[in-house]
């Protein structure tokens, strides 16, 4: 039986903090800045909210990826021990 061990967003930047920076905060300050130049030039927003849809996408399912990464490092450093 296997049991699945997730990790929570400060273990995984206690783990790899420059990594779980990037891309957890990363794809969400270009999101912003994205929303914020939108407004400031006058551009359609509906571009700007697609582009910071896809980006909070991207961060969610790169943070996922990051989890299980340090889950597998995690699984294998208990098998080698």
């Amino acid at each position: 039986m296997s049991v699945r061990q997730s990790f929570s967003f400060v273990e995984l930047f206690l783990t790899a903090p420059a990594k779980s920076a990037l891309l957890g905060f990363g794809p969400i300050a270009l999101a912003l800045g994205q929303l914020l130049n939108s407004y400031l030039n006058g551009v359609s927003p509906a571009v700007a909210i697609c582009f910071a849809a896809v980006m909070i996408g991207f961060a969610v399912i790169a943070t996922g990826h990051h989890a299980a990464e340090v889950r597998l490092q995690s699984l294998e450093a208990d098998l080698e021990s």
